[in-house]
């Protein structure tokens, strides 16, 4: 992700980037656990493709080979979207940032509106990952971020959701949505979860999106790319790109999301995968989109519920760059202290550790 962040410069072109993701997330993974395990080696390397989202796009875009969108601009708002996994032991993690002028100098002339948003995603996103923790319910998280937004005058984005993650399994059973949905929602299809109770040693992805605009993503004319198997489908599929296209995401890609980028056979890719969506073989991930005019941040990070409490194992500092005048409620600031005030014990600890360690060795 930090090398990710260096890369999104004027002229980078979004495919280059998330290619340049996939290398690094291959190539550091490739390194870990290359003992075999009863003769077979351990899988690792991409649990959720590298997608990079720019301005009004919300997520999900990893654009093919063949489709040439814009590169880069300054002043240009990213949001970088990529998970790994080891044995199928995913994490995740998700960033904003604001593409400078030029590599050594950060960006100036950030508006208040892109300010408030991206510092009340990023809070929400800190504030929701302590309140994930045995015995608490996804109601009273979605309380939280729902609190988080108002304070700040955004509007979380409606079909973004937390996760429980398990292995090989991105998307679990245990959901948090990111605000309730009103009676309009309801009447236009959107679900509202089933309420659920967090338990020890359980996995989430602490997924949260904010806007300016009104927090409903609408379709776009950016191809959606990204896609899952649905391992609980089966169809006799007709055509024949069809089938190589379902055999070859049997083969290697059976339970994680994948991109229509990593076939090399792209064209027949494009084909196939109509008829294994309309039979509900694969899930998309459409790419989302807010109004034009609408700032949007993303951050994400991964968290474990451990005997000692939330651990959160994912995730970088917001930019400091993002700044703003409005300030949460009394008990969402006290929640914010707590979580610097650990974070800083745990740094001070860590630091002294590595000191203590280099005059030994000395």
């Amino acid at each position: 992700l930090t090398g990710l962040i260096s890369q999104c410069i004027p002229g980078a072109k979004i495919l280059d980037l998330c290619n340049f993701g996939t290398t690094i997330i291959n190539t550091q993974a490739g390194k870990l656990y290359q003992k075999k395990v009863k003769g077979v080696a351990v899988e690792r390397g991409v649990a959720f493709p590298v997608c990079v989202s720019v301005n009004d796009v919300i997520c999900n875009l990893s654009p093919l080979g063949s489709e040439e969108l814009e590169p880069l601009k300054a002043g240009d708002i990213v949001k970088i979207d990529l998970g790994c996994h080891i044995d199928g032991y995913i994490s995740v993690a998700a960033h904003t940032l604001i593409v400078p002028e030029s590599p050594d100098s950060p960006p100036t002339s950030i508006s208040d509106e892109m300010g408030n948003v991206a510092v009340a995603a990023y809070n929400a996103m800190l504030v929701a990952a302590a309140s994930i923790k045995a015995g608490a319910t996804n109601k009273q998280v979605t309380d939280i971020v729902t609190k988080v937004a108002n304070s700040y005058g955004v509007n979380s984005i409606f079909s973004v959701r937390m996760h429980q993650m398990k292995r090989f399994v991105i998307d679990g059973v245990k959901e948090v949505a990111l605000r309730h949905p009103t009676a309009d929602d309801l009447e236009a299809g959107e679900q509202k979860l089933d309420e659920c109770t967090f338990e020890q040693a359980e996995v989430y992805a602490v997924d949260v999106a904010m806007s300016t605009g009104d927090g409903k993503p609408r379709p776009g004319v950016l191809r959606t790319t990204v896609f899952k198997r649905n391992v609980e489908a089966n169809y006799k599929l007709k055509m024949k790109n069809s089938r190589s296209l379902l055999a070859q995401v049997d083969k290697k890609f059976p339970t994680l999301p994948f991109t229509l980028a990593h076939f090399e056979d792209e064209r027949g890719a494009k084909m196939g995968v109509t008829e294994c969506v309309s039979h509900g073989l694969l899930t998309p991930y459409p790419v989302l989109h807010e109004q034009k005019d609408a700032n949007v941040a993303h951050f994400k990070c991964t968290v474990l519920l451990l005997p000692s409490g939330t651990a959160r194992v994912t995730g970088l500092d917001m930019p400091e760059y993002f700044k703003t005048d409005k300030k949460p409620e009394e008990d969402i600031q006290q929640m914010l202290d707590d979580i610097a005030a650990a974070a800083a014990k745990k740094a001070k600890k860590k630091a002294a550790k590595k000191k203590k360690k280099k005059a030994a060795s000395s």
